[in-house]
């Protein structure tokens, strides 16, 4: 299960970004052609986030669908595998979106004084 790792790192990224704040709620952008499972994150996030100022936060996930263009016709078309086939019969794609990462979002708590 990569995805141990990978919430090992966002956590370690999400605390360095936060500037010694409690933060409150990350959103992750998450492609669906990325072979990373959300929920799979989802499980990860409370354990790995003990004992760090990303402790008690809110994980949001945004599910990116997969979309190609073709090399031939110049088509865009959603996929859900990274390889197909489209409607002029080429199989020459590019995979313009669904390969997604992504940090977006992190809210912190900020003390009024």
């Amino acid at each position: 299960m990569h995805e141990l790792g990978i919430t090992q790192n966002i956590i370690a990224i999400v605390g360095e970004n936060a500037q010694n704040k409690k933060v409150q709620r990350v959103l992750l952008e998450i492609g669906r052609l990325s072979a990373i499972m959300p929920e799979a994150i989802k499980f990860c996030f409370d354990i790995c986030a003990q004992g760090t100022i990303v402790e008690g936060a809110t994980l949001e996930i945004l599910e990116i669908p997969g979309m190609a263009r073709c090399r031939e016709c110049g088509a865009t078309f959603y996929v859900d595998k990274p390889f197909g086939i489209c409607e002029c019969g080429s199989v020459k794609l590019d995979l313009i979106t669904g390969e997604e990462l992504n940090i977006k979002e992190i809210e912190v708590e900020e003390l009024c004084v």
